[in-house]
């Protein structure tokens, strides 16, 4: 059984096929509880036939022991090891493990998680022995187009009718922490509970996550990346009254900048949109900023844009006496001409 995608895994389990070991690797702590989660559902292990173990010397010895016991008035046996990742290699424990890898008891289907992937890139014997007679399926954190479409999926799977600007205010707010933007999903299932439409708007997304209504915290990204220059200066005015520190106000200015500057510059060698959106890492819905391309800033713009950028960060944090506003609106101003 070789090394499978976690899409395919999930299609198994969905057709009630199960596999006697699986090894869940990646830092996505989340879907591999959810994975774990539907091996429970699937396999109903009573009390007798469960067990979970950390590892340690005295769990794998147990749950080793358990894993070769054939199950108690029952067809099945679930054993969970949790964080193998932390096993030295070659040590006795991780011997054990890839020996009942390479011959385990049909019986018993044995899930072991793995959170770290540089470590399991210079060791695979575990993974070698685990793809043999089970399933090794990797959870790395899911980004760019990849969480967009997790979130939209999940929203939809709860009810909810995102627009696309929901699902990347949503992204955007919360990161790639799955578990994080499952319980924002949750607050919005609530928000809207007593609506009979269930479309989620940007708005809607903004409400639930603490801000008002005229409180967007990617108005200066929106208005940078729509080259108004009138907008962007008076949200640098809003963000410093209202005690935003400089160099946050900074961070929020230069990723948008350095986003407008890649475009332009894959848009001025004649890349196709779709090249562009790949090469510039942008989620699909951001097409509109491939297409507004032609109205960005001439590419010298950027540059003087980005020296200013790299000057003021560089003031700000050795305590130059800069005076904020001044110097947060010099690269508008130098932007956007």
């Amino acid at each position: 059984m070789p090394k499978i995608s976690a899409d395919k895994l999930n299609t198994e389990l969905a057709k009630g096929t199960t596999a006697p070991v699986y090894l869940l690797t990646g830092e996505d702590l989340y879907r591999k509880a959810q994975v774990i989660k539907q091996l429970r559902n699937l396999l109903n292990p009573d009390d007798f036939n469960f067990f979970k173990a950390e590892p340690t010397s005295q769990d794998i010895s147990e749950a080793l022991s358990q894993a070769n016991t054939a199950p108690v008035f029952s067809n099945v046996r679930l054993i969970i090891i949790n964080g193998v990742d932390k096993l030295r290699k070659g040590s006795k424990e991780q011997l054990a493990l890839i020996k009942y890898a390479q011959n385990p008891l049909p019986t018993t289907t044995l899930v072991l998680t793995h959170h770290d992937s540089k470590k399991l890139k210079t060791d695979k014997t575990l993974a070698d022995a685990c793809s043999e007679t089970g399933r090794v399926v990797n959870f790395d954190e899911l980004k760019a187009d990849d969480l967009a479409t997790w979130t939209r999926q999940y929203m939809s799977a709860q009810g909810l009718k995102p627009s696309f600007e929901a699902v990347d205010l949503l992204c955007e707010s919360v990161g790639s922490d799955l578990q994080a933007l499952a319980n924002e999903v949750e607050k919005l299932s609530l928000f809207t509970a007593n609506r009979e439409d269930k479309t989620i708007t940007a708005q809607d997304v903004l409400a639930c996550i603490g801000f008002k209504k005229d409180e967007n915290p990617f108005e200066l990204s929106n208005a940078l990346t729509a080259c108004s220059k009138g907008r962007a200066l008076a949200q640098i005015d809003k963000l410093i009254d209202g005690g935003e520190e400089p160099v946050a106000v900074l961070a929020k200015m230069t990723y948008p900048i350095l986003k407008m500057a890649r475009i332009k510059r894959f848009s001025e060698a004649g890349m196709a949109q779709a090249d562009i959106l790949h090469a510039a890492g942008l989620m699909f819905w951001e097409s509109r900023l491939v297409q507004n391309a032609r109205n960005f800033p001439p590419s010298k713009n950027f540059m003087l844009a980005l020296n200013k950028i790299i000057e003021t960060d560089a003031g700000f944090k050795s305590g130059a006496s800069l005076d904020p506003k001044t110097a947060l609106k010099g690269i508008v101003l130098t932007l956007l001409k």
